[in-house]
């Protein structure tokens, strides 16, 4: 059970306010090192291992999951997948509040999920000083390689997300958006039903 002061804790890190590395040192036991280090060794046959592996790591994690190492988490524990999800490899997850994906979500190599960020003065920054708020990405999103997303973004149901881009605020449901920072450039039409590409 915790007590007063890892409450305030919570409750300053649940409103996104600062908060240090000593101050939160009580949730180290949360993090899944060991098994994101396992995780990453597994030889590719040995898939009932991995998706053993997966759900030791993982909030929640849905069926037909692939994630394809190197993955890697600050927990692991903070990471919540639906089915159907497609991660390659270089997937890393700055999890140290929740990030939600969807189901039929895919994501390309080289993604960066951070829903921590820290304070301009460096003051603020002594023992690590930092925030951190949720990332949300809804069903049917596809994220392009190289992609960064920070604190605090929802990204909406069926959404692209273009290569390289740095998603610093939230993106509506059914659009392509890219850029840095993201920005969306058009909605998602029937008339992409007979396109291969965002660029039409």
């Amino acid at each position: 059970m915790a007590d007063a002061h890892e409450d305030d804790v919570l409750a300053r890190i649940a409103k996104g306010l600062v908060y240090t590395e000593s101050e939160a040192a009580f949730l180290a036991p949360r993090r899944r090192t060991e098994q994101i280090f396992e995780y990453n060794l597994t030889p590719p046959g040995r898939t009932e291992r991995r998706r053993s592996l997966l759900v030791e790591i993982l909030g929640s994690v849905g069926e037909r999951t692939v994630l394809l190492p190197p993955f890697n988490a600050a927990f692991g524990s903070n990471v919540h997948i639906g089915d159907d999800f497609f991660g390659n490899v270089n997937l890393t997850c700055v999890d140290d509040v929740d990030i939600r994906i969807g189901d039929d979500v895919m994501i390309a190599p080289g993604v960066t999920l951070t829903t921590t960020g820290h304070p301009v003065h460096p003051s603020r920054r002594a023992d690590f000083g930092r925030f951190s708020e949720p990332i949300v990405i809804e069903d049917k999103v596809w994220i392009g390689s190289n992609v960064v997303v920070l604190p605090g973004v929802r990204i909406g149901y069926g959404s692209v997300i273009g290569a390289g881009s740095v998603v610093s605020r939230s993106i509506p449901a059914m659009t392509v958006a890219l850029g840095t920072p993201c920005r969306v450039v058009r909605p998602i039409t029937d008339e992409d039903l007979t396109t291969r590409a965002a660029g039409r």
